[in-house]
């Protein structure tokens, strides 16, 4: 799998281009995280969110994320909600007469009880059914990276696959990909039918997929990785502070890394990223992203933003270039057992 453009200074490494996995899609490797649009970080302005969507369009970020359960999962602990389908509804909106300037990945499986009770569904039947809902609510002829959001363990996953390759055939979708999957299933899963993405939560501070092995199976395997939270949910932009309270509305209240002694905690190793973004004349959240950017095998990350100004932030740290010496550096900062708390409560819809 080709790498795209690739513009060298030194050793500085900066990726203008990537293959999405085997598919025939070519974009800028920075998405944009459609989700906070609609859920887990407090109210979003509808006006407001399609302004940076379209914004996105214009500065030729490479994907548009988003899945069929955004809007619902709030449900899950106890905050209002907007509905099942209402990201993708909104997405349908932004992109009315460019459909041809975006890349549009969504997810389907993840269904909320009115209880909040999470499920999941992944037979062949409802993957069509969901498939069809989805290319109803964006107003589209066809999804160009359609995911399996959580597998459905009740379900072999090479049926749940299979269907999805038949989406392809049909011209429904244009490639697959799945979530959050260990080694053997994404092996399972790749040997039905050829997987273009990979997404998975992966940041400087959220490493286990490496000790895990996901990294280089995909690498092995030519599966573009698709880092969710790529921020560390904000941790990474440097503006969160020791003993910061979050609202109610938003989701990192609930999580183990950002409460008490463990957010003070992880607030302190981000001292280091901020020092070393200031010398780089970038900004913290930018040198997190080029980090990722840097890595041996195609990634495309995907922070979640509804607002323009961190969107034109986020998009430029394709600029970005670091050494391998840099990146090490970088690495070390973060020493996975130095992170404080679990990422999240068991909930199969955050991402």
């Amino acid at each position: 799998m080709s790498h795209g453009e690739l513009s060298t200074a030194g050793v500085d490494l900066v990726r203008a281009r990537v293959t999405l996995g085997h598919s025939d899609i070519i974009m800028r490797p920075i998405g944009l995280g459609c989700m906070t649009m609609s859920q887990s970080y407090g109210d979003a302005d509808r006006e407001t969110s399609i302004a940076t969507i379209r914004e996105a369009i214009d500065l030729g970020v490479g994907m548009l994320d988003t899945a069929d359960v955004y809007g619902a999962a709030d449900a899950a602990f106890g905050a209002p909600i907007k509905g099942f389908g209402h990201n993708e509804e909104l997405i349908g909106e932004a992109i009315a007469g460019r459909r041809s300037e975006v890349v549009i990945a969504t997810k389907f499986a993840v269904q909320m009880g009115a209880d909040g009770a999470i499920g999941l569904a992944g037979d062949p039947a409802y993957v069509v059914q969901a498939c069809d809902a989805s290319l109803r609510r964006l107003r589209v002829d066809h999804i160009d990276l359609y995911y399996c959001h959580r597998q459905d363990p009740t379900v072999p996953i090479e049926e749940t696959v299979g269907a999805m390759g038949e989406l392809v055939r049909q011209g429904k979708v244009r490639a697959i990909g799945h979530c959050e999957l260990p080694v053997d299933e994404l092996r399972r899963a790749h040997s039905t039918f050829p997987l273009s993405a990979l997404q998975s939560e992966y940041s400087l501070w959220e490493r286990s997929i490496e000790a895990d092995g996901i990294v280089d199976a995909c690498r092995a395997a030519g599966i573009t990785l698709v880092p969710y939270s790529p921020l560390g949910r904000a941790m990474l932009t440097g503006q969160l502070r020791r003993g910061q309270v979050f609202d109610s509305t938003d989701y990192r209240s609930v999580l183990p890394r950002f409460t008490g002694e463990n957010l003070d905690r992880n607030a302190t190793l981000v001292e280091g990223l901020r020092l070393f973004s200031s010398r780089k004349g970038a900004t913290p959240g930018q040198v997190a992203l080029a980090w990722l950017l840097a890595q041996p095998l195609d990634v495309v990350p995907i922070p979640g933003t509804k607002r323009v100004s961190y969107l034109r932030e986020n998009t430029a740290a394709t600029e970005v270039a670091l050494s391998a010496d840099e990146v090490a550096q970088l690495s070390a900062l973060f020493d996975p057992e130095e992170v404080r708390g679990g990422r999240y409560p068991d909930s199969p819809a955050d991402s």
